[in-house]
């Protein structure tokens, strides 16, 4: 267990990098701040945290779930179809059948991993395309955007409780939900098992094969819901709607676990928060999007350095062995 010294370190560092972002921002942009650009920013937030939030179980089942963009971009076009149906819409149809795809096609993920026993990456791989090929089904590739005004999904973007924007609501709701069930519950320690010693959970009676489908079937859900706050802030579905997610949700996930040792609901948080403060800043600068991208790219490479153990167990090693190795020789 943990040192409650060694936890208020990490949320000390956590504190003065998130300090240090918004400072150096706001001494370039002078707007960074302000009232306007952090509901902007929480708004983004809200939906790359909820894709995280689904990744977080993928990974600490330790698997991948590339299929992300794919499954989301047709959760969006499925959204936008089942809103264009009718004269004013059904919303609450929409986002079910919405959801519904990704649940799908999330629970085809965990059967061909879990079950067939497949590589995660070509796997995911391949079901991300099947589904972002499925996305032209209904309109062709073109957008969607009928009936929105009607239906009231617009509203999702710009409604707000005591001040609080009702993405962020959302995101909260579904933040509690997650956390109950992986770190409260007794459900949640069959996750982490299965992901730390596959055998030794299956030997113990924990069924590794329904935690597997369960974690990509949560991932894949949560996608293609994030992608109904995305629908609601561009007032259009596109077939590309899910092609911006992967990274700043991987991104938000190792890096929030580099910082708080472990991949949890509330280190995510932590890193999605990171995350978006960064791309929002980079795009108030103007700096190009290949190029934010990039920097982004890199903070994840150094957060999954820092988090995989057996990478760190060899860079603490090799200072050791090299030291053998000079005074063996003669």
């Amino acid at each position: 267990m943990r040192s409650v010294p060694s936890i208020l370190w990490r949320l000390l560092t956590f504190v003065v990098v998130l300090a240090a972002i918004a400072g150096f921002f706001e001494s370039q942009t002078r707007v960074y701040l302000t009232s306007a650009n952090l509901h902007s920013l929480f708004r983004d937030l809200a939906v790359q945290g909820i894709v995280a939030i689904g990744l977080t179980f993928v990974i600490v089942v330790r698997h991948f779930d590339l299929s992300l963009p794919g499954i989301a971009s047709f959760g969006a076009m499925t959204l936008g179809c089942v809103l264009a149906l009718g004269d004013t819409g059904n919303l609450a149809l929409a986002v079910a059948c919405c959801v519904g795809v990704g649940l799908a096609a999330g629970l085809v993920n965990g059967f061909i991993v879990g079950v067939l026993r497949l590589p995660d990456v070509v796997a995911t791989i391949a079901t991300g395309s099947i589904a972002y090929g499925l996305s032209f089904i209904y309109n062709g590739g073109s957008s969607y955007s009928d009936n929105f005004f009607t239906s009231g999904i617009l509203d999702i973007n710009g409604n707000r409780f005591l001040s609080i924007d009702e993405p962020v609501l959302i995101l909260a709701a579904i933040a509690v939900a997650a956390s109950i069930l992986l770190h409260i519950m007794r459900y949640g320690e069959g996750f982490y098992a299965t992901g730390e010693n596959p055998l030794a959970a299956k030997l113990s009676g924990i069924p590794t094969r329904l935690y597997l489908l369960a974690a990509f079937g949560i991932c894949a859900a949560l996608a293609a819901l994030a992608m109904v706050l995305f629908v609601a802030s561009t007032g259009a579905a596109y077939v590309s709607s899910g092609n911006q997610i992967l990274l700043p949700a991987y991104t938000a996930v190792y890096l929030g676990a580099a910082l708080f040792e472990t991949a949890s609901i509330p280190a995510t948080l932590a890193g999605i928060l990171l995350t978006a403060m960064l791309l929002n800043g980079f795009s108030l600068l103007g700096v190009p999007y290949y190029y934010s991208d990039a920097i982004v790219s890199f903070v994840l490479i150094v957060a999954i350095a820092v988090f995989d153990p057996s990478l760190m167990k060899i860079l603490a090693q090799t200072p050791a062995s090299f030291l053998k190795s000079r005074s063996s020789t003669p």
